[in-house]
């Protein structure tokens, strides 16, 4: 089973700081889903700056590459990329990859959808931390997981930026055929 850790990314200042600039938009995108609105966060740069600082600084037994998940994944996966000095791969939706990919499809809180990553994107044993913003049912995580074994990569951990800890993801990526093993689940807030 997975380490299965909360709020492990951050402080409390951090934490209360973050938490402020995420604003919840009801309704959207559809009827009785609460979108959580990170782009006030991301337009405070000291903000932006402390939880892509809280994700790097974390132990995570080394990293090879970051991967980002699309679309807000991307914002904060490439940072963390860029200051822990490694790779960056984008997983993205279906037919938005230029070269040979692997894919997969799963079912999201409100609707489907279908990720890839090149199959190329690792070298057979890579270490890697997927990043993203916000972890609702775990569906998204949970392909993401899959595609980067299928490509040859290691998981050594998940961060997010927000867990919506009633959807109960945890439990998901934590039980087979999911299961993150050693890999570490770490989020920066948990609502």
């Amino acid at each position: 089973m997975g380490k299965v850790t909360t709020s492990t990314l951050g402080d409390q200042a951090l934490a209360s700081r973050l938490t402020a600039l995420i604003r919840d938009v009801p309704d959207y995108p559809k009827p009785g889903i609460v979108f959580k609105d990170i782009t006030p966060l991301l337009g405070e740069p000291s903000a932006f700056a402390g939880a892509v600082d809280a994700i790097v600084a974390a132990d995570w037994g080394g990293i090879d590459k970051i991967v980002g998940i699309e679309a807000r994944g991307f914002i904060l996966a490439a940072p963390v990329a860029l200051a822990a000095r490694v790779g960056f791969v984008p997983v993205r939706k279906k037919g938005k990859l230029p070269s040979a990919s692997f894919e997969v499809s799963y079912a999201l809180e409100y609707g489907e959808a279908t990720l890839e990553v090149h199959q190329d994107a690792f070298t057979p044993g890579e270490r890697v931390l997927i990043v993203d913003d916000v972890l609702a049912t775990g569906g998204t995580v949970e392909a993401t997981v899959d595609l980067v074994r299928r490509a040859g990569g290691k998981i050594v951990g998940v961060a997010v930026l927000m867990e919506l800890s009633f959807l109960d993801a945890r439990t998901r990526l934590t039980t087979a055929p999911a299961a993150l093993a050693d890999a570490n689940l770490r989020t920066l807030l948990v609502a």
